[in-house]
């Protein structure tokens, strides 16, 4: 078997509003299940799928920003965040949810996910990646 290839899902749209973002999550989860070295970004509309307090119920849509929670529970333990695209929409890191995992290599220390960057640092992340899904 080969060596175990980089899968980064490049988050774009928001939330609701399209499927585009549900979908993602869910393939993020099942590749990870697979065991691909999953990473996960947010930029543009993206960041929003990562706010605290979503509420869906004037949309009619179900609210599923909850499942990020798990992400750290599948290994995806690397959630990049564009700072650029943060700013432009007024959001801070204070207003996305506290994303967590227990990090096995230092006796199960709970450590951030989220990771915000630069947009010259996540190309450079992008750069080092083998496989790219846009949604």
């Amino acid at each position: 078997m080969g060596a175990i290839k980089k899968f980064m899902y490049i988050n774009r749209t928001a939330p609701y509003g399209s499927i585009y973002s549900l979908e993602g999550l869910e393939v993020a989860l099942i590749g990870a299940a697979f065991d691909q070295d999953v990473s996960m970004a947010f930029v543009d509309d993206g960041v929003f799928q990562l706010k605290k307090g979503q509420d869906t119920s004037k949309s009619g849509m179900k609210n599923f920003s909850l499942a990020y929670s798990a992400l750290g529970d599948y290994d995806i333990t690397k959630l990049y965040v564009e700072k650029e695209s943060l700013q432009a929409r007024g959001l801070t890191v204070e207003d996305l949810m506290p994303l967590t995992y227990e990090d096995q290599d230092d006796d199960y220390q709970e450590k951030p996910s989220i990771r915000v960057v630069d947009s010259e640092q996540l190309a450079d992340i992008i750069a080092e990646q083998d496989v790219l899904l846009n949604y």
